[in-house]
């Protein structure tokens, strides 16, 4: 499961000046404190001075596609409609799903779903492509 956990910090701003800021971060685990858990120790060697979980909620991405590329900085929502066929009526039916793609631009994360989508036996067509601000991603394959 993807959960998104939020945090409060505090920023230095350029003029010294510091600031809280709210960041959203993505990760998987089992439940939520197990995700409590694991945002705690994910940040606290990335992030000093004071700061708090303010929430974790459940996320409903199928999947993350990751990107290699060092300037993939961003992460974009897309919805996709994958497309089946009923066997029964020959109907075309149509499934959605989000999915979290990282990239380093809306280009890239089309081209990022293209690569992935390319892989699999499944028609779809990109509803819609979205940034978010989500930070960043931590995935283990053992959550």
């Amino acid at each position: 499961m993807w959960f998104v956990c939020k945090i409060r910090r505090e920023q230095r701003q350029e003029n010294g000046q510091i600031k809280k800021v709210t960041e959203q971060y993505v990760l998987d685990a089992h439940n939520f404190t197990v995700a409590e858990t694991r945002i705690l120790e994910e940040l606290s060697t990335y992030i000093s001075g004071d700061w708090a979980v303010l929430d974790i909620s459940r996320a409903n991405f199928r999947e993350v596609f990751f990107c290699e590329d060092a300037a993939a900085d961003k992460w974009y929502k897309a919805k996709l409609a994958l497309i089946t066929i009923d066997e029964k009526t020959g109907n075309e039916k149509r499934t959605c799903a989000t999915y979290l793609v990282q990239a380093a631009n809306l280009e890239g994360a089309y081209q990022n779903i293209d690569r992935v989508m390319e892989k699999t036996m499944v028609d779809y067509v990109v509803v819609g492509v979205n940034e978010t601000k989500v930070m960043d991603v931590f995935y283990t394959c053992a959550s």
